[in-house]
This record gives structure tokens, sequence and C-alpha cells, in this order.
């Protein structure tokens, strides 16, 4: 996780630079004349407009960590029903998981639990990590489950992945990585890639529950069969006092 927090400069460079070689590689072809007719070059122009798409969503999601971290997002704090926040992350991601063929289980808290929150923000950023990790899950299911920690004011939110595919890992050293040697090879790679990746994802949840007073965690896997690879995703919030949370 400090490998994430830490490589904010290395991870935005590596993920502008994948769009940017393909806008570029994409512009030598039109400029050079190397397309067969003008449908080929029709195509190019749509391939290079997609990437540029594609960039302002990752330039867009830079900015909201940056604004995320530095406290200029607004965020509202207060008492807010998990089973709320359960009810809409399920609505805003179960559509993807049945797309990619994963079965997503959020099982909801009991209605009288409660935390210190933003619900909208809160929900995004739990979305925003069951959205990566359906994205590059190759199989396998993911549960989403919350409970109160015995005798401490806190509220634990676990997102378990039972997948054989690492899916919160890469390199730490972005910006060692070599460039792929061809425009060719850079289109297809970008074409083929997620965005944002999953460095970026993890990031921004995690900048996002840390403005919202809570922390977020890759934690050791739960004693339980080898056989089933588990990944366990852990965030802790402020639970709510009870005579302030709303009947």
């Amino acid at each position: 996780m400090s490998q994430f927090k830490a490589g904010f400069l290395a991870r935005t460079s590596h993920e502008l630079r994948s769009p940017l070689n393909s806008l570029i590689g994409l512009h030598q072809l039109i400029l050079a004349d190397l397309c067969e007719d003008p449908a080929e070059e029709r195509e190019f122009i749509d391939q290079a407009h997609q990437s540029a798409l594609k960039l302002l969503q990752l330039i867009d999601e830079i900015i909201d960590i940056a604004k995320t971290d530095f406290g200029t997002n607004t965020v509202e704090l207060r008492p807010t029903a998990m089973s709320s926040v359960f009810v809409e992350v399920e609505r805003l991601t179960h559509l993807q998981a049945a797309n990619r063929g994963h079965w997503l289980e959020a099982i909801a808290p009991t209605p009288e639990l409660y935390v210190i929150a933003d619900f909208q923000r809160l929900s995004q950023a739990l979305a925003a990590l069951i959205d990566a990790s359906i994205a590059y899950m190759e199989e396998g299911s993911l549960r989403l489950t919350a409970q109160a920690v015995a005798d401490q004011p806190l509220v634990q939110i676990w997102l378990d992945l039972c997948s054989p595919t690492a899916v919160w890992s890469e390199p730490a050293d972005l910006l060692a990585q070599v460039p792929p040697p061809s425009p060719e090879l850079a289109r297809e790679q970008f074409r083929t890639r997620q965005a944002p990746s999953r460095g970026i994802s993890l990031l921004f949840s995690q900048k996002l529950i840390e403005r919202l007073g809570g922390n977020l965690e890759i934690v050791q896997q739960p004693d339980r069969d080898a056989s089933e690879p588990l990944t366990r995703l852990q965030c802790q919030m402020p639970q709510a006092p009870s005579q302030v949370a709303p009947a």
C-alpha cells in the first residue's frame, strides 16, 4: 500500500504515457501518408479520438485524486447507514459483474450499523474498488461485507476476492518500464489495456476514504483452504454513536 501512495508521480506518468504513445503513433501514420485508403485514414482518426477521450478520462481521475488529497473536494460527514451504502454500491457494480461472468455478493449489514461518512463518496470509493477488481479478474467471485469492531468505535468493510488472478499487484518502479518498441505495439497495448489501472483505482479509493476519516489497506489472507486464493481489501470507518444514528 505504501508503494501505491508514494509512487503518485510515477503512476500518473505511466498512466498518461500509453494514450500519448497511441496518439503520436496514429498521427505519425496519417502525416506520413501511410494509410492505404481514405477508409483506413478515417479509422486511424477514430482510434486517435478514442485515445484522446481515454486520456481526458485519466486526467480527470488524477485531478480528482489530487483534489481529494488536498481537501478541496467537498465532503459532508454525517451518520450513514451501511445497509444503504451496500444497496448503492451493488446498484453501481452489479451489471459489470454480470457482464464479466463474476458472482458479486453484497451482504447487507444490520440496519442499525452506521458510520460517519459522506454517503455518495463512500459509495463511490467502494464501487471503484469493485469495478477495478472485476475489470482485472479473469475468473472468480467477490463478496462485500461489513461489521462493527468489538470494543472499538470502528466499522470494518471487507471486499474479498476469490480469484486465482493477482488483481492488486503491479511493478513498484513504473517509470523503469520500457516503452513499446513501435507505435503499432503501443496502440495495441493501449487498446487492450484497462483504464484506469489498478494503481490509480486503489489510490483514488484510498485518498477518498482517508478524506472521510477512514483507512484502506490490503490485508493478509484469512486462514482458509489454500486451493481457493483470496485477496482481502479492508476499509475501516468511524462508527456513528448509536445516540446520533437516525432511527
